[in-house]
């Protein structure tokens, strides 16, 4: 299997291009699927608190280094933290729970630190994440994790929390595909240097995989339509995180090197954009 790339992000440190997501997958079946997905060659895993699957996650990056498989070092761990609205998150008491949640989640991983901690969903009617924020910006000072940043922030709570944050975001997790690019994001994200990082990067596998013009551009290349999305992917500049439980899948979304779309390729896919999201919008999403 290729290697994939890595991006540096603007702490200096680098992240896989290419990870792996056990997002809905039970905590049950998480260890064989984080498992396979370590053996075929991935080195990010990404989970989060409400997924409710870190502890089957922890077994299976636990297994790999007590194995001797794979080092600490080598791979790189991604949770976040779940605000929900059950919680006060305002003031000292609501970076105190940050603290304790990032404490649950890294006992349930077994780990010793984390390599990149996000808040989960900004939830801007409640204007509390520059505070969560605060808490991230000590659990970064004091080594229990590399890096920190933020998911499904809009450029309007970006704004507001580097305004007020002493750290950037390293990067900022959002629902990105060929049907929903958000280019103008991305561009806001250049522009500050914060990583863009993609889930559900096939678009939940919906109707994305079923799409023509990519299936044309597959067999132009002799690969699979998942392959040319993730391909489109990293020559965008994207971090994505694919996510599956079938073992040939997971094998199949990492052998993404050895070709490369062109100019005419791009176009194509570039003219899939619907505007659409798959998802729910951040800007109102205050689910507890």
């Amino acid at each position: 299997m290729s290697t994939i790339p890595s991006v540096t992000l603007n702490n200096g440190s680098q992240i896989p291009q290419l990870g792996f997501g056990v997002w809905q997958v039970p905590d049950a079946e998480a260890t064989a699927a984080v498992r396979t997905a370590v053996e075929s060659g991935y080195r990010s895993i990404d989970t989060a608190a409400i997924y409710e699957n870190e502890a089957g996650t922890g077994r299976a990056i636990g297994e790999a280094i007590a194995g001797g498989g794979v080092a600490r070092a080598d791979l790189y761990v991604t949770t976040k933290l779940w605000n929900s609205g059950t919680r006060d998150w305002s003031g000292p008491q609501g970076r105190d729970a940050v603290l304790r949640e990032f404490d649950a989640s890294l006992a349930k991983l077994g780990l010793e630190y984390l390599d990149l901690y996000l808040i989960h969903w900004p939830r801007p009617m409640h204007g509390t994440f520059p505070n969560v924020w605060k808490a991230f910006e000590q659990l970064l000072a004091d080594g229990r994790v590399k890096s920190i940043g933020v998911s499904n922030f809009g450029a309007e709570q970006l704004t507001r929390l580097l305004d007020e944050a002493s750290v950037v975001p390293a990067l900022n997790q959002v629902e990105l595909h060929p049907y929903f690019p958000q280019d103008e994001l991305r561009a806001f994200h250049a522009r500050h240097g914060i990583a863009t990082e993609a889930w559900s990067p096939l678009g939940q596998g919906k109707e994305l995989l079923a799409e023509p013009v990519l299936a044309q551009i597959a067999e132009k290349h002799g690969r699979t339509v998942a392959q040319v999305v993730l391909r489109w992917h990293l020559q965008s500049g994207v971090v994505a995180i694919p996510k599956s439980v079938t073992p040939s899948r997971i094998k199949e979304n990492l052998d993404v090197a050895g070709f490369e779309l062109d100019a005419a390729d791009l176009a194509a896919i570039a003219g899939l954009a619907t505007g659409s999201r798959i998802g729910p919008d951040p800007q109102e999403f205050d689910w507890s």
